[in-house]
């Protein structure tokens, strides 16, 4: 089963930590994804950009500055993992950015094509 595992970060956090404290969480983090790789549980990991640099594509057609959101902490990045069970899915997600935001820990769907039967494409691997 695979979940997506949301990385909220509280910027006043960020804000606040070391320029010491935030390399050591880039190797802390790039440590936890390479353990995950390794145990085969890892599908995929990425931090994203700063929300300023977001484009919001609206139900209208049009494209906004920005993510459309009222929140104190903002996307930051995101994994994917393969799990048995949310309790996996949760315990592969306790890492060292918990500290900076929050992780919202959600199973992906399944889906295949109504008439063809055919899944959503796989993760292209390089």
């Amino acid at each position: 089963m695979k979940f997506v595992c949301l990385v909220y970060i509280d910027p006043a956090k960020i804000a606040a930590a070391t320029p010491e404290e935030l390399r050591q969480l880039t190797d802390d983090t790039i440590e936890e994804d390479w353990q995950m790789h390794r145990s085969g549980k890892l599908i995929l990991s990425q931090p994203l950009d700063e929300p300023f640099r977001a484009r919001t594509l609206r139900h209208d057609g049009s494209v906004t500055d920005g993510p459309f959101s009222e929140a104190k902490e903002h996307l930051g990045g995101f994994f994917i993992v393969d799990a048995k069970d949310m309790d996996e899915a949760i315990e592969l997600s306790k890492g060292a950015i918990v500290k900076y935001g929050s992780i919202e820990v959600r199973p992906t769907m399944e889906q295949t094509h109504s008439q063809t039967g055919q899944p959503r494409p796989e993760l292209k691997r390089p």
